[in-house]
C-alpha cells in the first residue's frame, strides 16, 4: 500500500515537472513572438512616429521634415515622448493579448500571473 502511493507521488510530481516544462517553453515562444510583433506610435497627426516590437524594443523613430527647426525643438521633444507613450500603451496591449491566449491555452484561469511573465 505504501509502495503504491509512493509510486502515485512520483508519478505526480513527473507530470508536474513536465507540465512546467511545456509552459516555459510555451513562454519563451511567446516571448519570441512578441519580439516580432512591431506596433507603431504616433503623435501630432502622424509628424512623430515611433515603431517598437510588443515586448517593446525600439526600432526607429521618424520625423517629420516640417518639425526640424530650431523654433520647435521643444514641440519636437514633447511629440517624440507622446510617440513613445503611445507605442508602448500599444506594446502593452498587444503582450497582454498574446499572454491570455498562451494562458488559456494552457488551462491556466484569466488573471493568474505567471512568476516572471507580468
Amino acid at each position: 500500500m505504501e509502495q503504491e502511493r509512493m509510486k502515485s507521488m512520483e508519478e505526480m510530481i513527473q507530470a508536474a515537472q513536465q507540465a512546467a516544462e511545456t509552459i516555459q517553453t510555451q513562454m519563451n515562444e511567446a516571448q519570441a513572438k512578441l519580439d516580432a510583433i512591431e506596433v507603431e506610435g504616433v503623435a501630432g497627426g502622424g509628424l512623430v512616429k515611433v515603431r517598437c516590437t510588443a515586448k517593446g524594443r525600439i526600432l526607429g523613430v521618424s520625423i517629420d521634415d516640417s518639425l526640424m527647426k530650431p523654433e520647435e525643438k521643444q514641440m519636437v521633444e514633447d511629440l517624440v515622448a507622446a510617440a513613445f507613450n503611445d507605442a508602448r500603451g500599444k506594446a502593452d496591449r498587444v503582450s497582454n493579448d498574446e499572454m491570455q491566449k498562451i494562458q488559456s491555452g494552457i488551462g491556466l484561469p484569466p488573471g493568474f500571473n505567471l512568476p516572471g511573465m507580468g
